[in-house]
């Protein structure tokens, strides 16, 4: 994936475009991810013990991930792969050509 969790990506189409956010959780078998602020949804809740109300509350749903792309130096870059002379493999920026931390 050219996704991981912890790093910054904007939403490059959908209803949230031109947002940036933080990834919460990455799914890579659905190939979706979880950004912190975006695409909220509302779940009903049952009371329980720590919420003895129950009622709505809002939290963030998953977003395909060919709908994010990977902030770097500012801005939304495409990610390419480099090997290194010890068979290593990392990552980088197509607009820059430097490398890209998680």
């Amino acid at each position: 994936m050219h996704v991981k969790k912890g790093m910054t990506i904007k939403v490059i189409s959908g209803n949230h475009k031109d947002l940036e956010g933080k990834i919460l959780h990455v799914f890579p078998q659905k190939q979706r991810v979880i950004v912190e602020g975006i695409n909220f949804m509302k779940k009903a809740t049952r009371p329980t013990q720590a919420n003895p109300a129950g009622g709505m509350i809002e939290r963030e749903a998953s977003i395909h991930i060919s709908n994010v792309m990977v902030v770097h130096g500012g801005q939304a870059t495409r990610v390419g792969y480099k090997k290194l002379e010890d068979g290593s493999k990392i990552r980088i920026s197509k607009k820059t050509n430097e490398e890209i931390e998680a």
